[in-house]
């Protein structure tokens, strides 16, 4: 099929094989990685319709816009590095008449150590992930990326995809910091943010999480990834909080630094 599947990789070995495994139709599959230690591109050169490419990050956005740029056909389905396709979404995908001018959405379930989590706000959930790079391409954010839809017709499909979002505790810490971190850099010196703040975003994440989108009803997991929630709403906004510190005080620091000695 004219369609190249997109594919962002850094130490993915955990769940690559099951996400090229369903992806063996398809026309090319093109990885970009991003210096990977782990068996990720020893995986990935086992299939013979995977095409790797490496080279930096540049935030998500822009990685994702320039990754789509190498690939080998305008229509593009963009994954990420733990999301696995099901048969009948394949099927269904391979059935496509493409129509110019339209960006497909395809419904996803979010699950933490194989459990389809239903609340938290991880379901609904249909992404945006195959467009024609001439119609449109992704925000250039940092993190929370989108495909821009302005001017185009959407449409969602009928079968979904599994999203293996988090295999325990460590993996949300993790991404935690690494998503924070790039929120801050996307937003400092144009968003204001204060330690008040912060907390009040975490509060309200936990309350929405918990009990507005009905946490609750997971259980364990539930609880944990309102927690997790939380402490990331959190710490974006404190650390946002601290990215304006630094760029208000450069001038004043610079200036310190280039005054003659007494």
């Amino acid at each position: 099929m004219s369609l190249s599947v997109t594919i962002l990789t850094k130490n993915s070995e955990r769940y690559l094989d099951e996400v090229l495994n369903p992806l063996k139709d398809f026309e090319e599959v093109l990885i970009y990685d991003n210096g990977s230690s782990d068996k990720t591109l020893e995986i990935a050169s086992r299939f013979p319709n995977v095409r790797i490419e490496k080279g930096p990050f540049f935030g998500f956005g822009e990685t994702h816009n320039r990754v789509s740029e190498m690939a080998k056909n305008d229509w593009i389905l963009s994954l990420d590095s733990d999301e696995v396709l099901t048969p009948e979404l394949i099927q269904e995908i391979k059935s496509l008449s493409f129509e110019k001018g339209t960006v497909y959405a395809i419904p996803r379930h979010n699950e933490y150590r194989r459990k389809w989590i239903k609340g938290c706000g991880w379901y609904p959930d249909s992404p945006k992930r195959i467009y024609n790079r001439k119609d449109t391409c992704f925000s250039t954010h940092k993190v929370h990326e989108s495909i821009l839809t302005e001017g185009l017709k959407e449409k969602t499909l009928k079968n979904y995809f599994h999203h293996f979002t988090y295999d325990g505790v460590h993996e949300c810490i993790a991404k935690m910091q690494h998503y924070s971190d790039l929120f801050a850099q996307d937003r400092a010196g144009k968003v204001s943010s204060s330690p008040l703040k912060a907390i009040g975003h975490g509060f309200f994440t936990f309350f929405k999480s918990y009990i507005l989108k009905r946490g609750f009803l997971d259980g364990a997991e539930g609880y944990l990834i309102s927690c997790y929630q939380a402490h990331t709403a959190f710490y974006k906004y404190f650390k946002l909080y601290e990215a304006n510190l630094k760029l208000r005080d450069a001038p004043l620091q610079k200036e310190a630094s280039s005054s003659p000695q007494k």
